[in-house]
């Protein structure tokens, strides 16, 4: 396909900036979209594109802003539009459901809208494995029926589906939904649960397991969902389509607690809780028509994909341990919410600096870490 002009909403989030990146190294001529909400420290999403700033074209607002979207469009002149900005997560959106159905589907009826009016005849949006619900027919496939879905997110990236489909139909927009399944990797939101967890394991505070252990989820690393989104740029299939992005393989996830333990060298200490309400017990996509249409098949396995993530924490070094605010601590290893420690009489933010070229610089939390947690204990510091 020729690099051509392109549209990316969300483009400074997880999955976005990573496909940004890469298309700017190919010489995509690229805008990106994105409101840089609240839904977590908006630093984060900033830091995302700052070694690609440059190079592409930002504009700061909110999809649902229709105005805004179309002076976007007339300005543009975009051959291709990827879809990725979203109120995202099962459990927020059962909290706060009328900012998701206005955020997602009035979003998205915008952009695609938009590309009517502006012949934009290439729009790729992202769908989630969440609207299969309680499938059950394992691993699911793109013609299962959907019978019902068991939370607003996953009610919303339905209608998203069916609003492309009509618009397809209608107005000859070749689109693709792309069901992505658990996506997890490096910068991914501070919200998911591999980050929580790494959060919690390496600053020794206990972390919360919904459930027995014994959900399973198909795990799918970023890399392999940007190759997926690109493939369908100028995939063979017809001009409407639904495609499943997953790992194909299943993983507990006491299981993948043991793995964190493992890649980290560090034991978790577990708080049980009930299952949460729009959870799903079991995610397995079948890729069969990814892999006949789009010619893709993910290429990192789940072990694997937790040791590149571990490695981008300790190599990110500063980023690992900087404070955003004084409440949230996105990145993993993080001193103790207090501003000052009783230890060597240091004020925390540059204890944490000077420990921090220690520790990592020789390999991450080894014999010196150790030794430093246990001081930090000892004087009565909880992370």
């Amino acid at each position: 396909m020729l690099r051509q002009r392109v549209l990316i909403t969300g483009g400074a989030g997880f999955i976005g900036s990573h496909l940004t990146e890469r298309l700017v190294r190919e010489g995509w001529q690229v805008t990106v979209f994105d409101d840089f909400n609240d839904a977590y420290d908006s630093r984060i999403k900033r830091d995302n594109l700052s070694a690609i700033r440059k190079n592409v074209e930002l504009i700061e607002g909110d999809i649902r802003d229709a105005v805004l979207v179309e002076r976007c469009f007339a300005r543009g002149k975009f051959d291709l539009v990827v879809h990725l900005a979203a109120r995202a997560g099962v459990r927020p959106s059962i909290q706060q459901p009328k900012l998701y159905m206005t955020t997602n589907i009035e979003g998205t009826f915008n952009l695609v809208d938009s590309c009517r009016h502006h012949e934009v005849g290439n729009f790729i949006f992202a769908s989630s494995s969440s609207v299969y619900g309680v499938n059950r027919k394992v691993p699911f496939a793109e013609t299962d029926p959907i019978e019902r879905t068991i939370s607003p997110y996953a009610a919303t990236k339905l209608a998203c589906e069916q609003i492309c489909s009509n618009y397809s139909h209608l107005f000859s927009i070749r689109a693709r939904c792309l069901r992505f399944f658990t996506v997890y990797g490096p910068r991914q939101r501070p919200d998911l649960a591999i980050a929580q967890f790494c959060r919690a394991i390496l600053d020794g505070r206990t972390l919360t397991r919904f459930g027995d252990g014994h959900t399973r989820r198909d795990y799918t690393y970023v890399d392999d969902i940007v190759e997926g989104i690109v493939r369908s740029f100028d995939d063979r299939g017809s001009d409407y389509e639904v495609l499943n992005l997953g790992g194909s393989a299943t993983t507990r996830l006491c299981d993948l607690i043991a793995m964190l333990e493992e890649e980290l060298g560090m034991q978790a200490r577990i708080e049980q809780a009930p299952e949460q309400l729009g959870d799903v017990p079991l995610t397995h996509a079948d890729i069969s028509k990814a892999r006949d249409l789009l010619d893709w098949e993910p290429k990192v396995p789940i072990r694997e994909g937790l040791r590149r993530y571990v490695a981008w924490l300790q190599e990110t070094k500063v980023l690992a341990w900087r404070r955003f605010s004084r409440n949230q601590k996105p990145y993993g290893w993080c001193w103790p919410s207090s501003a000052w420690c009783v230890f060597f009489g240091m004020p925390t933010s540059r204890l944490a600096s000077w420990v921090m070229r220690l520790t990592i610089g020789i390999g991450g939390v080894g014999l010196i870490g150790d030794i430093l947690a246990n001081r930090r204990a000892s004087h009565g510091c909880i992370g």
